[in-house]
């Protein structure tokens, strides 16, 4: 079977099984049979344990997302159930990824169950250092997996709205931090 169909049956999006095979984390044997050719051997080594114990991670920004928050549990459990991995942990939450004190995530990164976390996007598990936080793992024998590439756009706006009201906060005080970046977001967006 070749990568992408087999990304594809995953549940994968087909750039990220690349990505997987250029980093040797494929979680089954695959190789290259030609420039464009990747072929994937989907026999006994294909085995659900050969991925280990997911952590399945989901985080949004604020309260009114909540719906989107149980959609993405959802979705990264449907795609483990698709794939036959065994998941030991969930763990979602409303905070702001450029939160680092996030005890759901905490909790999911210090589980020794966990040798594979799942994200939906990169962005989910942090705005920032994520790739210290993927390297962290790689060192103690554990991977991080994205489902998707990208971001979601909805929520690094807010995020930046929050970034900036902050700032504004200590610059001018609480009371017109607000609107101050609220002005400053549309001087962005028509400058």
């Amino acid at each position: 079977m070749n990568l992408t169909e087999w990304a594809k049956a995953q549940g994968v999006h087909p750039q990220t099984a690349y990505r997987w095979f250029r980093e040797g984390t494929l979680p089954v044997p695959a190789q290259r049979v030609g420039p464009r050719t990747i072929l994937v051997n989907v026999g006994l080594n294909a085995a659900p344990e050969a991925i280990g114990g997911l952590g399945l991670y989901a985080r949004v920004s604020s309260q009114d997302q909540k719906t989107d928050l149980e959609r993405q549990v959802a979705r990264l459990s449907r795609w483990a159930e698709q794939a036959g991995h065994r998941v030991v942990r969930v763990e979602a939450e409303i905070a702001s990824g450029m939160n680092g004190a996030r005890p759901k995530a905490k909790r999911l990164l210090a589980d020794p169950d966990v040798t594979t976390v799942v994200v939906e996007h990169k962005d989910r598990l942090g705005r920032v250092s994520t790739e210290l936080v993927e390297a962290t793992l790689s060192a103690h024998g554990r991977r991080l997996v994205v489902l998707e590439d990208g971001e979601v756009e909805d929520d690094l706006v807010r995020d930046m709205v929050e970034v900036l009201t902050s700032f504004c906060a200590r610059l001018y005080g609480r009371r017109s931090a607000k609107n101050r970046a609220r002005m400053a977001l549309e001087a962005a967006e028509h400058g």
